[in-house]
Parts: C-alpha cells; structure tokens; sequence
C-alpha cells in the first residue's frame, strides 16, 4: 500500500532530522575525543602527567594542581600548539609557594666634595630615616641622596652591625666609597698621604668589631713635586742622594740603578710624583749621575729641566771640558747645561761676611751675623716669626754695606730651609749656603734641596748635613697592633700555654703567661684579635673541635678575670685542621696542642664599578653627548693620566 504523498515527505524530513542529528552527535563526540586525546598525548610528552584534559565540545577543559605559576602556564602553551588556544578553558590550580629566599641586601654609600649617596636594597624594618640622618650628621651641609629600595624581609644576622660601621667609618673618609652587606663592609678611598694612609688603615681595622669581616683598600696620591728635583753628590765619603724624584717606579728603577754605578750603596729614597718637566727625566738623570761619576767629585742638581753640574775643586780642566761638551751634546732636549770649576781658593779676606741661623731642639731660633740693611733685617725677624713662633725669635744681626747682591734670597732661602729641622743651622756667605742638623721628617733633605734649587737658582752650590732622626713616641701612643701580635708570640715561646689534660682549664703553670699576655693587651688598646684553639688528632673530630673551641673561650675569660678589653676579640675552635707539625709523633702532636692569638685583618678589596658609580657614569656620559649635539662635535676622549 502506497503512503500518502504528504505522509511520505514528514517521514523523509524526520528520517533525515534523526540521520542529521546521529552524524552531529558523532562528529561531535569524535572532535572531543581527537581533541582531547591529542592534548593529553602532548602534556604527558611534556612531563605535564599531573595535568587533566576533558573535551566538552569544542572546549578543551585543563585542571590538576601545578607546582607553580611558570608551569601552569607551560601547560597551557603545549596545549595551545595542539587545539586553538581560545578551545583551551584553564581550571588549574597552583601549589601554595613555600617561602621565598630572601634578597642580598646591600648598601653603597658613596661620600665626595659633592655630597652623599646611598643606593641599595635594605630590611623594611631598617630605619632609613635613622639612615639619612646619620649621613647627613657626618657633614650637614652636604646634600645626601637617598636611592634605596626596601624588601619585606627580615634583616639578616650582620646587617645592623655592617651599616653602623660603615657609617661610622665613612665620619673618617671625605672621599671613599663603601659597600656594606650582611657580615661584611668593604671601603674604598682616597687618603691625603702615605701617613694619612697608613692612621686611617689602623683606625678602621680596630674600630671593627671582631664578627664583621672588612676589606680595605685605601691609596694615597702621588705628590705633586715642584720644582722636580734631584741631586746627587760625591765626596771623600762616597755617594749620595739628597734628593731624588722619579714619574714613575721605572724611572725610578734606572736612577737608582745609575747611582748604583757611580758608587752609591745602602738604602735609596726616591719620591714618586706628579710634575716630571719631560719624559725624559730618568734619561736625562742617568746621564748626569754618569758624568758626574766620571769627573770623580762634586754635585750635580737637576731642578725641573735646569741641570748644575759642580766639579771637584781642582779637577783637570782637560777632564772637565770633555766630560762636560759629551754630557751637553748627550742630553735631551728641553734640558739645559750649566757646570761649574770652583777656581782655586785664595787666602780670604779677614771679616767674610756671614749670616748664621741657629735652631735649638727647644724651637728656640738666633739669628747672628750680617744683613745688607733694615730692611732685610725686618724681613728676616718676620719671617722667623711666622715660622718659628714670635715669642722663639732672637736676632742679633748687623747692618753691614757691600754685601753680594743675591743676599737677602740667600738669608731668606736659609731660614725657609732651617724650617725643615727639629733642630741645627744654617750658614751663609758669598760662596755658599750650608745648612747642618737633624730632622723628625725622612724626606726633609729632599724637600730642603727642592727649596735651594728653586730659590738660589742655578750655579749656586750649597751643602746639606742633614740626618733622620725618628720623633720620639707620644707618652700616650699605643703600638701597632702587628707589634703587639708579636709581642704576645713571643711571650708565649718563653712560656707555652697548656691545659689540663683533656680540659679546658689553663694549668697552673700558664697563669704567668697569661698575665704578661693581659699586660701587653692593656697596653696596645682595642685591637681586633682572635684568640685560636688547636688540638692533636687523637680522638674524634667533633671532641677535638668543641675541646679548642671551650680552650679558646677560656682563654677569653681568663683576659676578662684580669680586666683586660675584649669587646673586639673573638674565640674560634679549630680543632685539629690546622696542624703544624706531624701528628705521627708525640713532639709533633703537642706543638699541634696550642692557643694562638692572631690579629683579624682586612680583606683585600677588588676595585669594581658600582651600581651607583654606573648611574654617575651614565651622567656624564649623557651631559658629554649633550655638550657634542650643542657644538655639532663628537666629544674627544681624554686619556688617563696616571
């Protein structure tokens, strides 16, 4: 029976409604499961196992617990490469985070003539405005800028104790850079002079307190020498500087070296400083010293690019004129000849004049002798006023007529050199100026030499009989701590520290070294020491590390029983990893037995760019471009003058 044509067009459309929605829900579920199997193939290629895939529809749903927010967001990246990445719906979760380590914290304080900075990253609970204050307590008209960063963490062990020493060193330092981190304190500066240098060392290292490590790096310039001189001499008691100036450690070295051939022996003094006149100065010095060596006798004076060679008295004028007119024809340019043949001497007039100056150890100045008129007279007395006090002033000069002309240069240039001795005198007349004593200052003879040559000028010979003598020590001065490190050595070769055996209690017969120990301590102040215990290696190594440990303790307390300072040392237990003889033997293992006292010393400081000496750096290079767009120029490069 045939259908009803109507019937059979509804039965057709729902046929292929229920065939359209079959082939959908087929698709559909295929998509999920290719989508979601492929997803789940590249997570796990990936080592993301922890991670779910379920497919609903064309939604690619990812959940599991990721270990942290990096991985999660890996995990949806691949699953991105595998299906469109707006089809991927992320339900994952991250792992709570344990707690992070906390930053290095730091700080570089840099102090100049322009004021003070400080950059770095500090605790929160540092107070910074504590901070800025004591900065800007140190000089209050200097401006300190404040470029810190704060973390959230607490302050680790050191911090506090590393920022209080770096302000207080910086009171000490107008030019330095400090850098200060948990523990440790490195400073870097400029000091005036080698003596600045060398008090500023000392100062610092004690003001450290034993559990801060610091590293210290401080020079001093090169003084500026002016005039730049030299002077060298040979008489009937050999050779000698009483002055020597070099540029540099190499033309030092050749200096010395041409001294050396001319007959010179023991130790040598030479300056190294700014204000050489040419690069040639060590040639020109050798040369000098050379001829000089050849004539035999006399002096010859460098001052700048002047060169006075003086012969002997009596030296063959053959002689003379050869060596003189090779030494001319010989020397750089730039330096210029004058030599000098003293003529005979003649029987002198009865009444030479004379002019002499004398200084006692006391300060106490006489002037004696002859002055063209009063007004040399006047300038005399006023000038040793002003430099030996108005009150240390005896004059007994006279007014005498046809005095050289050079004279008052000469009676002044004396006084001016006189000023240089703790105590002698100094002689004038028309022939020479001669000036004999002693002197608390080791370079006095080079800078006396520098004076005459610059004020008598070239030709005009003069004699220096000056000798170092080392200023008596200041009642109250303390010794140098590598002395008083020394000093305790010692005490303890005469009389070794022991203990009973297996304690830490100090044997009877130790207690006298222990109090010469405490004495010498009183004596030499707060140094920074630490106090070491070592033992043998007999027994294990844990006993033997906290029996040195209690032995170095002990030994501290028994310094503080005798009320000596301690607040800087430290006692450290070393156990037996530091022997120094063979613990194969009974000698050997009770030279290992023993306490040491060492002086904790400053680290060696590398010199490197700082964050803040970058950000300085960065200014001026930009000023620098900005001064070259003005003027249309590339700015030119200076090069370093060292």
């Amino acid at each position: 029976m045939r259908l009803p044509y109507p019937i059979a067009v509804v039965a057709t459309f729902v046929l292929a409604v229920v065939l359209c929605l079959f082939g959908a829900g087929y698709a559909v579920t295929s998509v999920e499961d290719s989508s979601e199997r492929a997803v789940r193939r590249a997570l796990s290629l990936q080592g993301f196992e922890w991670a779910e895939v379920e497919a609903d529809g064309l939604r690619v749903v990812l959940t599991g617990m990721a270990p942290d927010e990096a991985t999660r967001f890996s995990a949806i990246t691949v699953a991105g490469t595998e299906v469109d990445a707006s089809r991927v719906i992320d339900e994952m979760e991250v792992e709570p985070t344990a707690d992070l380590e906390p930053p290095r914290f730091s700080a570089e304080i840099l102090r100049n003539d322009s004021g003070i900075s400080i950059i770095g990253l500090i605790p929160t609970n540092t107070d910074r405005d504590e901070l800025v204050q004591s900065l800007k307590s140190l000089d209050p008209s200097a401006r300190v800028a404040d470029l810190m960063e704060t973390a959230d963490y607490p302050a680790p062990s050191g911090w506090d104790i590393a920022i209080s020493y770096a302000v207080q060193a910086l009171s000490q330092l107008p030019r330095a850079k400090v850098s200060a981190s948990a523990g440790l304190v490195k400073i870097t500066a400029i000091a005036d002079s080698p003596e600045d240098k060398t008090r500023l060392e000392q100062e610092l290292t004690r003001a450290a307190p034993p559990s801060l490590r610091i590293g210290l790096s401080i020079s001093a310039p090169r003084p500026v020498i002016t005039p730049f001189t030299l002077r060298f001499l040979i008489d009937d008691s050999g050779s000698r500087f009483d002055a020597c100036s070099a540029q540099d450690e190499a033309a030092r070295d050749r200096i010395v070296a041409a001294a050396r051939r001319a007959g010179l022996t023991g130790a040598v003094t030479c300056t190294i400083g700014l204000g050489v006149p040419s690069p040639n100065w060590a040639r020109a010095a050798e040369l000098s010293i050379a001829a000089l060596a050849e004539l035999g006798q006399g002096s010859v004076t460098i001052s700048d690019a002047d060169i006075t060679l003086v012969a002997r008295q009596g030296t063959d004028h053959a002689l003379f004129d050869r060596v003189v007119g090779e030494l001319e024809n010989s020397l750089p340019e730039v330096f210029a000849l004058h030599a000098v043949l003293p003529e005979p001497e003649m029987a002198q007039a009865v009444g030479t004049p004379e002019f002499t100056a004398t200084l006692s150890p006391e300060g106490l100045v006489q002037m004696r002798g002859r002055v063209g008129d009063e007004t040399l007279r006047e300038m005399a007395d006023s000038y040793a006023r002003a430099a030996f006090g108005s009150d240390a002033v005896y004059m007994a000069t006279r007014v005498a007529p046809d005095l050289p002309a050079d004279w008052p240069v000469r009676v002044l240039a004396s006084l001016e050199a006189l000023s240089y001795l703790h105590n002698g005198a100094a002689t004038v007349t028309p022939d020479a100026v001669i000036l004999s004593g002693t002197s608390h200052r080791e370079d006095a003879k080079a800078e006396i030499a520098r004076v005459l040559s610059a004020r008598l000028g070239d030709a005009k010979d003069f004699t220096l009989l000056v000798t170092y003598e080392a200023p008596p020590k200041p009642v109250d001065s303390k010794p140098a701590p590598e002395e008083c490190e020394a000093r305790i050595a010692e005490v303890q070769e005469r009389n070794k520290i022991t203990f009973e055996p297996g304690s830490a209690t100090v044997s009877a017969g130790s207690l006298d070294a222990i109090n010469q120990i405490a004495d010498i301590l009183r004596e030499c102040g707060q140094i920074r020491l630490e106090i070491q215990g070592h033992t043998d290696s007999q027994g294990r190594e844990e006993m033997n590390q906290k029996l040195s440990q209690s032995r170095a303790q002990s030994i501290l307390n028994e310094l503080r029983a005798r009320r000596v300072l301690t607040s800087s040392f430290a006692a450290v237990g070393y156990g037996e990893t530091q022997p120094i003889a063979d613990n194969d033997t009974e000698e050997g293992r009770e030279q290992n037995r023993r306490i040491e006292f060492r002086l904790i010393r400053p680290e060696p400081v590398e010199p490197e760019e700082t964050g803040l000496e970058a950000l300085e750096n960065t200014d001026a290079a930009a000023g620098q471009d900005g001064a070259a767009n003005q003027t249309g120029n590339a700015p030119e490069s200076d090069a370093e003058d060292q």
